[in-house]
């Protein structure tokens, strides 16, 4: 990655594994142009024009073995409001469309897209063109649940106007900005009830980086707890900046985040959630949570089943946070619920939380066990704008956890 103005935006594909990709590259004036190797939406020579790189990367999927898209192109505007049709698109063309499985591209791995030339400003929409899936073989755009078999992924609109993504990208003449599209497969691919099929609804947001020496955190677990469904984030009052799984070795590396101080959040099923408070992300360094030889092991605990249903359906999330004594509040679990249904289910620790604060010069974090948070949880159900809360304690009977909306 350049040392130049990086934006990441949490949606797709690809790994540094699958090599850079060959491109093309257009711009569109009008309607658009779908041919590879085009030129750019403004004129003028290289020092007057700016240039926009684009990256992959994802964050771990829930209950997958494989999530496929295939891009056709990724453009931008300077206008959020701009349509299809509309002059000033700048487009990266791939041709042929490219297939990506999304789950490679975890634990701080990217993927080049290609760049494309444009005038100087700020451009504030982007939009992911996909692949129809037709009746290609293999499928354009997938899923794969675990040990399950290979169906196909409903993209509504992506095909045609593409993904819409709000952006806030500024070029300069003669400099490099970096988009890097981060996907979050787990909260954007949901299941339509029994019948078999999976919506994809994109979840991705967009983060600006300005180095490819700091902006990243490294750690270690035990491999026994990498080795299981644990996702290790880090947060803002709640909210997941960026997430990944460890590697086999316990390994994890967030990357790119957002220079500022965070929470950091190692959640599993089976194990108590641990966060460590004050993480300091720059753009000078990298952040070292701990070494190899001091693995994080959060304790192995039971679990206890929360499970409802939310309505109406089709565009219902529910999370499952966790307050500490003195704070923060953290999301322990998410789930999309069932698109037909409206059902959810989560399965979360019986057990104290673990807190430390982040000190850089100890070489693992000093947890203390947080025993009046034991097994007390909130779980928070949106649909649209609107959320309603519960909170409840896992040592007690539970009984379902139902949530209507107006």
């Amino acid at each position: 990655m350049k040392a130049t103005l990086t934006y990441r935006i949490r949606s797709l594909f690809g790994a540094f594994a699958l090599g850079f990709l060959m491109l093309g590259v257009a711009s569109c004036g009008g309607g658009g142009s779908a041919g590879g190797g085009g030129g750019i939406g403004g004129t003028g020579s290289p020092s007057t024009l700016g240039t926009v790189n684009f990256s992959l990367t994802d964050a771990p999927a829930c209950g997958f073995d494989a999530v496929n898209v295939t891009i056709e192109r990724v453009r931008v505007h300077a206008s959020d409001s701009a349509v299809d049709g509309d002059a000033g698109w700048s487009e990266v063309v791939l041709s042929p469309a490219r297939r990506f499985n999304l789950l490679d591209l975890t634990n701080g791995a990217l993927a080049d897209l290609g760049s494309t030339t444009l005038p100087p400003g700020k451009y504030t929409q982007l939009r992911l063109v996909l692949a129809d899936n037709g009746g290609a073989t293999p499928l354009a755009n997938s899923v794969r649940p675990s040990g399950g078999s290979e169906v196909a992924l409903t993209t509504p609109s992506a095909q045609q106007s593409g993904i819409k993504i709000n952006v806030d990208i500024d070029v300069a003449a003669g400099q490099t900005a970096d988009v890097v599209l981060d996907f979050d497969a787990c909260k954007s691919v949901v299941r339509r009830g029994n019948s078999g099929q999976y919506n994809l609804k994109p979840v991705i947001s967009a983060t600006s980086v300005v180095s490819s020496v700091g902006l990243r955190i490294v750690g270690y677990l035990v491999p026994s707890v990498a080795a299981g469904t644990t996702t290790v984030s880090v947060q803002t009052a709640g909210v997941p900046v960026k997430s990944t799984k460890p590697d086999g070795t316990g390994a994890f590396v967030l990357y790119p985040v957002p220079a500022g101080t965070y929470d950091l959040v190692i959640a599993s099923p089976s194990r108590v959630t641990a966060v460590v408070t004050g993480v300091p992300v720059t753009t000078t360094a990298t952040t070292t949570l701990n070494g190899p030889g001091s693995p994080i092991n959060p304790t192995a605990v039971s679990t206890a089943t929360v499970s409802g249903s939310v309505t109406p359906a089709a565009s219902g999330i529910v999370r499952a946070l966790q307050t500490f004594t003195g704070g923060p509040t953290v999301e322990a679990a998410f789930t999309p619920v069932d698109a037909t249904s409206g059902a959810y289910t989560f399965t979360l620790p019986i057990g104290s939380p673990l807190k430390a604060a982040y000190d850089v010069n100890a070489s693992t974090p000093a947890f203390v066990a947080d025993l009046a948070a034991a097994s007390k949880f909130t779980i928070q159900a949106a649909s649209g704008a609107a959320t309603q809360q519960r909170a409840i304690d896992l040592g007690f009977a539970l009984p379902g956890l139902n949530f209507t909306f107006p």
